[in-house]
């Protein structure tokens, strides 16, 4: 799998689970409906296409049949007119006329053509003029100057022989021949057919002149009335190797260089135009019809507006009902979450409520499970507290019989030395200090009273050592109010005399000295005695051992024992503790 692809799933998993699925259901539902939309648009048009080109096909093909009935009666018109025996004496019997010969004979000769029109009702409305040529080629025409035009002049048989039309019309062998262009003046308003005058009375079909009649380009607004009510119809004469566009006018203009139909019909679809092509029987010419595919597509690009309006609408329901679906489905589960959280950080009391489904299922099964642990951790803490106290009383019981025995056989040998005074003064210290250690089965005591304490135990220690020991405390006055557990600072002096003191010879000192230290109490018992070098020979005694599991047991994580010793330099025991966070925890009523 390529590393950004496993980005992306590793970023998609960190989602919230309702995300996740918000994020599915887009994947799944928005991809398939754009893409239903563009399809059923695409169909659309291709549909609305294909209607357009077989319509337009069909009325290409009709006005090409309408076209089809006035070239053949044009054709009828021309076949009449070189039949008429008439008009044929006169071809057959031409000779060179001078100027008041030709007027008199184009004015027979119209006459003769009129009649001929008149007499089988022709259709003349795009009969421009009609023209008769006799083999010296002098001209007689209805509806125009009687000259051949632009061929006019000295060397007119020459140029009208060389003409491109006329080899066609003669190649024709007696055919009429529609060309897209009027042959006689090139005019662009008219185009021209040609009929060969042939001599029926001649075997070989000698020829006897040429009819030349020249057609409005305005029968083709008439023809094409159909396909103009939208795109445009142009006509195009494609019989040679250059393209000639007869219709529309302001389509004829010459082009810079000659361009085959097939380019022509390439040209216009690059153009944005959609081509309909039918090709004309009677001439061969090309009939098409062009619409502008913005235009057509108007009318798809409406579907295709209502389609996405549609698509968006659903999309948006869609999303809406996505939306809901994954809070209803996530919701339950961030409630189940957030009671999860709630009893990791200690809540015991859930006021959640789940729907009898799966993950009411799971919610509900936690919750019997977490009643359940809250009842075996009550019972736990139960068991723990009371080994707790099982192990500090025992702690302090270890203490007490200790001072007492040592207290026990001064006062015995005392008593065998006869030193009755001493021995009655130490019995009052041992008194008044186990007065003080029992504190009315208390397990604290105010810090004044510890020290109370401490003086009955050096009163009783100084007996027994000749007053060699000197004790100085130095504790500020706000520290003698706080609570503190009892018999703590007693063995550290007890230590001090007789791991420090006793084996140094001459006197010795004892300082406590006790401060306020924000919300912790320090205390320090020093002294000058021997030392020692092994710290830790120090802590594995059995006193300070005790001192610092019941300042452990009571204070917790909330205290601090150091130890500091230097050989010849004495001893020194800093102890640490918060007096407002230690304390024995009672359990009554089965509640902790």
């Amino acid at each position: 799998m390529p590393e950004k692809q496993r980005q992306w799933m590793a970023r998609f998993r960190r989602l919230r689970i309702r995300d996740r699925l918000f994020a599915a259901m887009i994947v799944v539902s928005l991809p398939p409906l754009f893409f239903l939309g563009f399809l059923s648009f695409n169909i659309a048009r291709d549909t609305l296409t294909e209607s357009i080109l077989e319509s337009n096909g069909d009325h290409l093909q009709t006005t090409s049949e309408v076209a089809d009935l006035l070239f053949r009666n044009i054709v009828n018109l021309n076949r009449f007119i070189v039949l008429n025996d008439e008009i044929l004496d006169d071809l057959r019997n031409s000779k060179i006329r001078n100027s008041r010969e030709l007027s008199e004979m184009n004015e027979l000769t119209i006459n003769r053509l009129q009649r001929v029109i008149n007499s089988n009702s022709f259709d003349t409305r795009f009969v421009d003029s009609l023209c008769i040529f006799d083999n010296y080629y002098q001209t007689y025409c209805l509806g125009r100057p009687d000259n051949a035009g632009k061929y006019e002049g000295p060397d007119k048989k020459t140029l009208i022989e060389q003409s491109d039309w006329y080899r066609e019309a003669v190649e024709a062998q007696g055919r009429v021949v529609f060309f897209s262009y009027n042959v006689l003046d090139g005019s662009t308003t008219s185009f021209s057919t040609v009929k060969l005058f042939r001599d029926p009375e001649s075997i070989q079909g000698k020829p006897l002149g040429l009819l030349v009649t020249n057609l409005s380009v305005s029968l083709f607004q008439n023809v094409s009335q159909a396909t103009r009510d939208y795109g445009h119809f142009v006509v195009v004469d494609a019989t040679d190797d250059a393209v000639h566009i007869l219709y529309p006018e302001k389509w004829s203009d010459p082009r810079d260089e000659a361009v085959t139909y097939d380019d022509l019909i390439a040209e216009w679809e690059n153009e944005g135009y959609l081509v309909s092509d039918y090709r004309n029987v009677s001439t061969g010419w090309h009939f098409i019809h062009l619409l502008q595919k913005e235009e057509l597509l108007a009318r798809s690009n409406r579907i295709g507006t209502y389609t996405g309006l549609i698509a968006a609408l659903i999309a948006v329901v869609a999303l809406t009902i996505s939306y809901l679906v994954s809070g209803g489905i996530t919701r339950p589960l961030l409630r189940l979450k957030k009671m999860m959280v709630d009893w990791n950080k200690g809540t015991l009391d859930f006021n959640v409520k789940f729907n009898d489904d799966e993950v009411g299922t799971i919610g509900e099964t936690f919750l019997r499970v977490a009643y359940q642990n809250m009842e075996l951790d009550a019972r736990l803490i139960q068991a723990e507290l009371r080994e707790r106290e099982a192990e500090l009383r025992a702690l302090q019981a270890q203490i007490n019989p200790h001072f007492l025995y040592n207290t026990l056989d001064s006062i015995y040998w005392m008593t065998r030395l006869k030193k009755t005074e001493e021995a009655a003064t130490m019995a009052l210290a041992l008194s008044e200090s186990f007065k003080l250690s029992l504190n009315k089965g208390k397990e604290t005591i105010p810090v004044f009273k510890e020290l109370k304490h401490i003086e009955h135990y050096m009163t009783i220690q100084n007996i027994r050592y000749k007053g060699r020991i000197r004790l100085e405390m130095d504790v500020e006055p706000d520290v003698m109010k706080y609570e503190m557990l009892k018999l703590i600072l007693q063995p550290l002096v007890e230590n001090a005399v007789y791991h420090g003191l006793e084996p140094k010879p001459g006197d010795g000192l004892v300082r406590i000295t006790g401060r306020q230290d924000g919300d912790e109490l320090v205390f320090v018992v020093e002294d000058n005695g021997v030392g020692m070098e092994n710290i830790a020979l120090i802590e594995q005694g059995y006193g300070l051992r005790n001192v610092r599991e019941r300042l452990r047991l009571y204070y917790g994580d909330h205290c601090a024992f150091t130890v500091w010793s230097s050989p010849g330099d004495g001893t020194r025991i800093e102890i640490r503790f918060n007096p407002g966070k230690g304390g024995s925890v009672h359990v009554e009523g089965g509640r902790v």
